[in-house]
C-alpha cells in the first residue's frame, strides 16, 4: 500500500484554480485534459512523494520527474502478473545509487529509476506514458513501468502504487538528477460500454470527415495541408527535400555526456553530422545508428483532441520512427501559431541497412477525443520549444 503520510498534494497546497472538489472525474470518455489533471491531484488519485508543480501539466498529458534512487540492471524486464517491481527486478539489480546530485547514464545500459509521482486511479481511469520529445530527440530509450503489469507504458484501470522509469540511452551518454523529466503520461477515461483500455481513437471516416471541416474553416489547412492520407490513422512520409542544404542529422560516436537539464547548451557539430541532399532525394539508413528526420506534412492537432504517432506496420520497413509519441492540443494549429508544424522523427534502421526515398510512408498518427476542452493549448498558454518547427534537434542544442 502506498504510505499516504509522504503526500504533499493538499488542494490548498497546489492552488489550481480550475481543480474544484467538486468538479466530478466522471463523464465523456477520452483524454483527460489539464483542468482534470488538477482534480485529479486536488483528490489525491495523482500523487508524488514532492509537490507537483503546475508546469509539469501539459495541455493533456504531466511530465514525470525522476526520484533520488536508480538501479543499474543487466536487463529489460516486464513485471510478472500481481509481482512489485522490485521483486521481478531483485536478480537482475549490479548496484543502487542516489541521483540526488546527478549521475552520468552510460550509453548501451539500462538503469531503472523511481519516480516521483504515483498513482491511486479511481476504477474509471487508465493510463498511457511516453518519453518526452526532447528524450527521444537524444536517442534515450526511456519507458515507464508499473507494479503487476505486464505492458510497459500502460497503467491498467485502478491501479494503486508506484511508477517506474526504465531508462536505456542508445547513442549519447546522460546526466541526470532528481526532478529530471524525461517520460510524460496521459490519463484516460473510459465509459461504460468500453474495454478495459480501449481508446476513444477517431475512425479513418471521422478523421476524414475532421480533416474536411477543418479545410473549408481554415482555408484548405486541416490536419495537413491539402490533400491527407489517411488509412488506419493519418499516414505521414518522410521529406528528403529542402529548401536548404540539410535534410537531416547523424549523430556522431563517441560524445561526452549530454545533461538533460541543460538547455542551448550543446554545439549541434560537437554530436550531430548534417546529412546534405542530393539529386538522388533518397537516403540508406545504416544498422545501429541515429538519424533526426522530418516529416514531408505539416501536422496539425485541433484544440480538442490530442495524437499519438504509433509504431509503423513491420511490413512497411525494417525501422523505428519516432520514440516519442504524445502530440499535445494546439500542436500545429494555425490559430496557436503552428502553422507548419513538420513531426520530426527519431529514425533508427533495426538490423540491416534501409534505403528510404523521398515521401516515403514511415509513420502514422492516430487522433483522440479529449473527454473535456482543455484549458490551455500547445504554442499559446505553455512554452512551447517545438511549435512551428521544421527539422529541428533537441532543445539541448544550439547552432
Amino acid at each position: 500500500m502506498i504510505n499516504k503520510n509522504l503526500l504533499i498534494n493538499s488542494e490548498e497546497e497546489h492552488n489550481f484554480p480550475n481543480s474544484k472538489k467538486t468538479q466530478s472525474l466522471s463523464g465523456a470518455s477520452g483524454i483527460l485534459p489539464d483542468h482534470l489533471i488538477e482534480t485529479l491531484i486536488a483528490r489525491k488519485k495523482l500523487l508524488s512523494i514532492n509537490e507537483i508543480k503546475k508546469e509539469q501539466i501539459q495541455p493533456a498529458s504531466l511530465d514525470l520527474r525522476l526520484g533520488k534512487r536508480a538501479y543499474r540492471i543487466r536487463a529489460s524486464f516486464i513485471p510478472s502478473e500481481g509481482k512489485s517491481i522490485k521483486e521481478c527486478a531483485k536478480d537482475l539489480i549490479d548496484h543502487e545509487f542516489n541521483i540526488e546530485d546527478g549521475v552520468v547514464l552510460e550509453r548501451n545500459c539500462v538503469y531503472l529509476v523511481e519516480l516521483q509521482e504515483y498513482l491511486d486511479l479511481p476504477d474509471s481511469l487508465w493510463a498511457i506514458a511516453n518519453p518526452k520529445s526532447s528524450t527521444g530527440r537524444i536517442d534515450v530509450f526511456t519507458r515507464v513501468i508499473a507494479d503487476g503489469t505486464q505492458a510497459f507504458d500502460t497503467i491498467p484501470l485502478g491501479y494503486n502504487g508506484p511508477l517506474y522509469a526504465e531508462i536505456s540511452p542508445h547513442k549519447f551518454s546522460i546526466k541526470v538528477r532528481e526532478g529530471s523529466r524525461l517520460s510524460q503520461i496521459r490519463f484516460i477515461r473510459k465509459n461504460s460500454t468500453q474495454l478495459e483500455t480501449q481508446r476513444s481513437t477517431l475512425s479513418d471516416r471521422d478523421l476524414m470527415k475532421l480533416h474536411d471541416e477543418l479545410c473549408k474553416v481554415h482555408n484548405g489547412i486541416g490536419l495537413v495541408e491539402g490533400k491527407a492520407n489517411i488509412r488506419d490513422g493519418l499516414q505521414l512520409s518522410i521529406s528528403l527535400k529542402s529548401d536548404s542544404d540539410i535534410i537531416g542529422y547523424r549523430a556522431k560516436p563517441y560524445t561526452a555526456p549530454i545533461d538533460v537539464d541543460n538547455i542551448n547548451y550543446y554545439k549541434t557539430s560537437d554530436y550531430w553530422d548534417p546529412i546534405i541532399q542530393d539529386s538522388s532525394n533518397r537516403i540508406i539508413l545504416d544498422p545501429n545508428e541515429f538519424y533526426i528526420l522530418a516529416s514531408s506534412e505539416s501536422v496539425s492537432i485541433p484544440p480538442d483532441f490530442a495524437a499519438e504517432m504509433v509504431p509503423i506496420d513491420p511490413s512497411m520497413g525494417e525501422f523505428r520512427v519516432h520514440y516519442a509519441g504524445f502530440f499535445d492540443p494546439g500542436f500545429g494549429f494555425s490559430s496557436t501559431g503552428g502553422k507548419g508544424s513538420r513531426a520530426v522523427l527519431e529514425v533508427r534502421s533495426l538490423d540491416v541497412p534501409f534505403y528510404l526515398e523521398h515521401k516515403q510512408i514511415v509513420a502514422r498518427l492516430k487522433y483522440e477525443k479529449l473527454a473535456e476542452d482543455s484549458k490551455k493549448l500547445y504554442g499559446k498558454d505553455i512554452g512551447s520549444t517545438y511549435q512551428s518547427q521544421k527539422l529541428k534537434l533537441s532543445k539541448h542544442f544550439y547552432g
